[in-house]
């Protein structure tokens, strides 16, 4: 099985948006392949930093949140069809203007939290979906 982790990463100014790169074809998330000896987690933050330039020191880790969705995809290296399972974290900026610097992809573009989305159905919009709930979680323990 393919392992991939990456984060949604979120920030509130002027409302709340969240981050997603372009690639050729579609928008996704910053993520990767989990190289060995490295944990899920160690995975997300250094695609995260590799893909945009944020590094730990410019997030708050949600300790509480945690995504994962597997899917069928077709190996890069042999061209058979594998199993992916990618990992989820959430990411909530400490400054909201913050440089973003794609390194590996043409572009990026900060989304307005707007639910339903209707972007990838099949990974996307389910992380979205789940992110909804876990706000709306917090919103009422929090009053």
């Amino acid at each position: 099985m393919i392992q991939a982790a990456g984060y949604l990463v979120f920030r509130n100014h002027p409302r709340r948006q969240f981050l997603l790169m372009r690639h050729a074809d579609r928008w996704d998330l910053p993520k990767g392949h989990v190289d060995a000896g490295e944990s899920i987690l160690q995975t997300a933050r250094r695609e995260l930093l590799e893909e945009t330039g944020i590094g730990p020191e410019d997030f708050t880790h949600a300790e509480d949140f945690c995504f994962q969705i597997q899917y069928r995809v077709t190996s890069r290296k042999s061209g058979k069809p594998k199993d992916k399972q990618v990992t989820i974290f959430l990411a909530q900026l400490k400054r909201d203007e913050i440089q973003i610097v794609p390194t590996e992809h043409p572009g990026f573009e900060w989304f307005d939290w707007s639910p339903p989305h209707q972007i990838q159905p099949a990974t996307i919009d389910p992380l979205l979906a789940y992110a909804q709930t876990y706000f709306d979680r917090n919103r009422e323990t929090a009053t």
